[in-house]
């Protein structure tokens, strides 16, 4: 069969499934899901699909089964970054954008019940009506899915409420790659929810095996997630925003550290000044650049808060152990931000929101950007800043273009470390330069203990080359759940 009337008949099939004005195979819609922000090579999909339930889902999974073909979940909106959404070998784009339902908030138990269709944008000011936020990623787009942010285990910045790496997710319903559909944790079970009485909200469920871990970093190639259950958290009624302006290196991780063990903050990273001012600036064509110059070339940000009962009170003793810690560090936490005095209730309201300030604050500079992320004790930060800078001068890069990130993750007993390669994508030399430099570096910080937890792209050859025994074993387990490779195939080591 031609592949021509391969598409044709899926499509024909697929029209049984899900709603005919959910199928698209318009060439200019396509296109915007063949490449993203990454050195992921494009690849173009045959169609778009977009399911409205569990039923659709499991309806085009079968489906695809019966004829091999490759399907791609998408859940957030445009600029994407990794790769893990650019098909590798065609298929059918699996949009989850329609799934939007927010299904339940609980302000007694702290968590909300929604489909991967709901954003950031969508979900802050719905918990925030109940007296609820969310242990959000530093500056989440707003068109970004909440659920895709969980699965991908994106840092959040109020590490003393992160119990683990996948906290704050907890239960959720998947569809494997069977077409076969399974609940994690209290919400296990036949039956609907509403009849099993349970919770929903205990990951474990009654054994110890951790399903949800399963579907967590897999980039959709072990199951398609149809509703999740996270974490939410108590909105403050009284927070006070600190910087601790840092210029040595080695010093920015100390202050961190103390504050984190005595779980005095709430929120708690730390920004080069290359980051800081690209966040900042209001008028880019003025800002950036005096911004760049004049901020701390590091800066700490942290946040006492005060909640329902004698807020003030609270807020004063965390600001006593702050005061106290930084001062045997010989620091000073400040309230204004110095090389930036008077955003501090915009960096306060960038905090608490999903990004909405016109272009994603990562393409302001170029237009592009490429971000080299991993794992590492909080102590060993400034080594691998240090590493990153040796790797730099190799090449025709500027130095001073190279943001950084810190969040300090899981109660400080790790920290997400990342590097921000603004480029234009548009400048062929440029972007040779600059994947010269992105692959050198991965290579370098993978060697030196960086770990890679989220394979995305070319880092997954990196890291699965180094890792027999566990390709072995996820490839036994990826022939039970996707016994015919057609979820997202070309990722991961499969």
């Amino acid at each position: 069969m031609h592949l021509s009337e391969t598409i044709a008949s899926f499509r024909d099939g697929l029209a049984k499934v899900v709603k005919p004005k959910n199928i698209v195979d318009d060439s200019s819609v396509l296109e915007g899901y063949s490449k993203d922000c990454s050195f992921v090579a494009k690849g173009s999909p045959l169609l778009l699909a977009y399911p409205e339930n569990k039923e659709e889902v499991q309806g085009i999974v079968r489906l695809a089964n019966q004829s091999r073909m490759p399907l791609v979940p998408v859940s957030s909106g445009p600029p994407r970054f990794h790769g893990d959404t650019v098909p590798s070998q065609g298929g059918v784009i699996v949009d989850f954008s329609k799934m939007k339902r927010i299904v339940k908030i609980d302000p007694l138990n702290r968590y909300a019940m929604v489909e991967p269709g709901v954003t950031y944008g969508e979900l802050i000011p719905e918990l925030r009506k109940q007296g609820l936020r969310l242990n959000a990623p530093l500056l989440p787009r707003a068109s970004k899915s909440v659920v895709t942010s969980r699965l991908e285990r994106e840092p959040v910045f109020i590490p003393k409420y992160q119990y683990d790496y996948v906290d704050p997710l907890l239960t959720l319903e998947v569809v494997y790659g069977t077409g076969d559909d399974f609940r994690t944790g209290s919400a296990s079970g036949p039956g609907p929810l509403e009849r099993l009485k349970a919770d929903k909200v205990n990951p474990w469920g009654p054994g110890a095996i951790d399903f949800f871990r399963f579907v967590s970093g897999a980039q959709g190639t072990m199951g398609l997630v149809t509703w999740a259950i996270t974490k939410t958290e108590v909105l403050p009624s009284l927070q006070k925003l600190y910087f601790i302006p840092v210029e040595d290196v080695e010093r920015f991780t100390a202050p961190m550290n103390h504050l984190l063990r005595r779980r005095v903050v709430d929120e708690c990273l730390a920004l080069n000044h290359v980051n800081l001012a690209a966040i900042l600036a209001e008028d880019w064509s003025k800002d950036y650049q005096e911004l760049k110059a004049n901020l701390p070339h590091w800066t700490i940000m942290v946040c006492v808060a005060g909640y329902q009962r004698r807020p003030e009170e609270r807020v004063s003793v965390q600001e006593k152990y702050l005061m106290e810690i930084c001062k045997d560090l010989r620091l000073k936490p400040e309230t204004t931000l110095p090389g930036a005095e008077g955003k501090e209730n915009t960096v306060l309201e960038l905090l608490s929101n999903p990004w909405s300030k016109g272009p994603y604050w990562k393409l302001r500079y170029k237009g592009s950007t490429h971000d080299i992320f991993f794992l590492t004790p909080l102590s060993q930060a400034s080594r691998f800043v240090g590493l990153m800078k040796e790797v730099v001068l190799k090449y025709r890069y500027p130095g001073d273009n190279v943001g950084c990130y810190i969040q300090p993750m899981v109660q400080g007993r790790g920290c997400h470390c990342e590097f921000n390669l603004p480029c234009d994508e548009s400048d062929a030399k440029e972007m040779a330069e600059v994947k010269k430099l992105f692959m050198d570096a991965s290579e370098t910080l993978m060697k030196n203990g960086a770990f890679f937890s989220r394979p995305y792209g070319p880092w997954a050859n990196m890291v699965y080359r180094r890792y027999a025994e566990g390709v072995t074993a996820l490839k036994k387990l990826k022939g039970i759940f996707d016994p015919n490779n057609i979820l997202n195939p070309g990722k991961l080591c499969f």
